[in-house]
């Protein structure tokens, strides 16, 4: 028995990330169109038509872009929120009703959990500037996976969801001073900077220094922003954060792409 984690891609141009177990697969965020979608999976091993069911974190974009043609080509169940479904709604064209694109969706409320075959996937709230945004924890034989990216500062419910897991997946996505001196206009660099934006390296850090356990045997530094980072910084900046923690079992530091899969990571 194994439990999986295969990272599709990660950044501002699509995310994407299946979670597997023995018995189930879901597509966590549909942030590529379907046909890349299903190019990334085979090119890592996994086949598209074995997917038990679709999660979404929220509707920006870089998260949905893939879902309606997703849901139709696999039809299995699509997990999202009230708030989020109604504002990737907006989005469709001919103003076409969010039940006659998924023909199989369900709801759930932020905070509360659901399972898909033999994962227990429990959501919580996240602080970025959507609907009603999310991370999620997955559990399945005795692992426990931890998804959270496009958030502006560390609150203090999603350190407590992302305790204990055995790979956490978490946004790196910019470097302060190449922020600032990038190419964005300031209002851009204000949301990107703001406690509904999102995560910072030093950021990260500040949590790998005073907040995390230490647990993961897998850390995947997440929706790196190619204008306003480097994954040099990005790693380094991790790596000194987490210290003497790093060993050969526990923390080993990874950098999700946003242009290719990454192998999959396996418990």
């Amino acid at each position: 028995m194994a439990v999986g984690v295969t990272i599709l891609g990660s950044g501002s141009r699509g995310n994407s990330t299946v979670v597997s177990s023995t018995r189930t697969r879901i597509l966590v965020d549909a942030g590529f169109s379907c046909r890349e979608t299903f190019k990334r999976m085979r090119e890592v091993g996994l086949e598209p038509t074995e997917l038990n069911a679709i999660v979404i974190s929220h509707e920006h974009s870089d998260h949905v872009t893939g879902l309606a043609v997703l849901a139709k080509k696999l039809n299995v169940p699509v997990f999202l929120n009230d708030p989020t479904c109604d504002a990737w709604a907006r989005s469709l064209p001919d103003a076409k009703s969010p039940d006659a694109v998924l023909k199989k969706r369900e709801n759930f409320q932020a905070g509360r959990s659901f399972t898909v075959g033999d994962i227990e996937v429990r959501s919580f709230t996240i602080p970025h500037d959507a609907a009603d945004p999310v991370g999620f924890t997955f559990r399945a034989e005795g692992v426990k996976i931890g998804i959270v990216t496009d958030l502006g500062y560390m609150a203090a419910n999603v350190a407590e969801h992302i305790r204990r897991c055995d790979v956490l997946m978490i946004e790196s996505n910019h470097d302060l001073e190449m922020l600032r001196g990038g190419p964005y206009p300031w209002s851009v660099k204000q949301r990107v900077m703001s406690r509904v934006g999102h995560l910072s390296n030093a950021a990260l850090g500040e949590f790998f220094n005073s907040d995390y356990d230490g647990h993961a045997a897998f850390v995947v530094l997440a929706h790196l922003s190619e204008q306003n980072n480097h994954p040099e910084l990005a790693r380094r900046s991790a790596e000194q954060a987490l210290g003497p923690r790093r060993d050969l079992v526990h923390n080993r530091l990874l950098l999700a792409s946003q242009s290719q899969a990454m192998a999959t990571l396996t418990l």
